[in-house]
């Protein structure tokens, strides 16, 4: 093989899982690929409903809606644990988080948080990242207990998404409310970078490609994606997919990546081989507001929730017809559709490695 050719040497954050294959950091999310601990749990779909304070559960062989957990106030997450035995609604204004257990689909007990807008954890399992939007801070805790180990504080507005370098070693957060993107070195616990947005903008989601080179960010109001080298720290494109883009999700395949644009009820789709916007978009008839969520284990349906119209949408993957809309609570957002394959979850609405 070429040396031009020759997989990336990743030096991994002390204790982090292997990377099977650097091209592919998706490679263990496969739909085979379901890890031992998620055997017995129910296939289901959460849905927090942000301004309806509680969690919405639906069967996805039905589409029909099963049950409707109490959260807290102002629920706008649920996400994996690391260990995937447990699932978290954030309940971001009543500083609380809502355990759900995954084999029977119930609520088990409240967890006093500061300000859980989102959670990801880190790539060795070490912390549980609290994502406290409303106070300009990043909190590592324990991932148990959720006990501060230690408080960063972020010199931005409304930090909200976070995703990974291929090592571990660094992570990159969106800041919506200032347009900025903030760097911050995983094993010190300390913001090395900040960088602007282009025009401002509002960053939304983050994501890294499988091949890990590339990092696209949503942005609401430049209506596409921007494209980041995350090594050196800089904007190297853009992808005007549509107007208010806002979440990424890749295919099961590793073929594209999904974005919702929440302004227009529509999904783009983003090549991963080719770095360019594929001709097809997928449009919810009537329209809509597509926001969170995640695709399904299989690779068939793409679950996400409808914020402005109070409902979740289901799209098939083959040829983007909307399968389902299906009404829940008010204002849903962060989607979880659960179990997912992969073998350790890094937060948000199921984004595994």
């Amino acid at each position: 093989m070429p040396a031009s050719q020759a997989p990336p040497t990743l030096d991994l954050l002390p204790g982090m899982p292997p990377v099977p294959n650097p091209r592919n950091l998706y490679s263990e999310t496969a739909p085979d690929k379901f890890s031992p601990a998620v055997q017995g749990h129910r296939e289901l779909v959460y849905v927090p409903n942000a301004r309806g304070n509680s969690v919405t559960v639906i069967d996805p062989k039905t589409f029909q809606v099963i049950d409707t957990i109490k959260a807290g106030k102002e629920p706008q997450h649920v996400v994996p644990s690391y260990d995937l035995k447990t699932l978290y609604a954030t309940n971001d204004l009543s500083n609380t988080l809502t355990a759900i257990d995954p084999v029977t689909g119930k609520f088990t007990k409240t967890i006093r948080v500061e300000d859980p807008y989102n959670l990801y954890f880190t790539p060795d399992g070490k912390f549980a990242i609290v994502v406290a939007e409303r106070l300009k801070r990043l909190d590592f805790t324990d991932p148990r207990t959720f006990k501060v180990i230690e408080q960063v504080k972020v010199p931005c507005r409304g930090v909200d998404h976070i995703d990974f370098s291929p090592d571990g070693r660094y992570l990159i957060a969106t800041c919506e409310f200032s347009g900025e993107l903030v760097k911050v070195d995983v094993v010190s616990r300390r913001v090395i970078a900040t960088l602007a947005t282009p025009g401002g903008g509002m960053p939304q989601d983050i994501k890294i490609s499988p091949d890990g080179r590339t990092w696209y960010v949503a942005d609401m109001d430049a209506n596409g994606v921007h494209t980041i080298d995350g090594d050196k720290f800089v904007v190297t494109g853009f992808l005007a997919t549509g107007k208010g883009a806002h979440g990424l999700y890749v295919s099961r395949d590793f073929k594209y990546m999904y974005v919702t644009n929440r302004g227009e009820g529509s999904v783009s789709l983003i090549n991963l081989a080719t770095g360019k916007l594929e001709e097809t978009k997928w449009r919810i008839p009537g329209g809509g507001s597509p926001d969170m969520g995640n695709v399904s284990a299989d690779g068939k349906i793409f679950w996400i929730s409808g914020r402005y119209h109070h409902v979740v949408y289901a799209f098939d993957t083959a040829d983007g017809k909307l399968l389902a809309k299906i009404k829940v609570g008010r204002n849903p957002h962060g989607l979880c559709v659960w179990p997912q394959p992969g073998r350790y979850s890094i937060g948000h609405t199921g984004v595994m490695r």
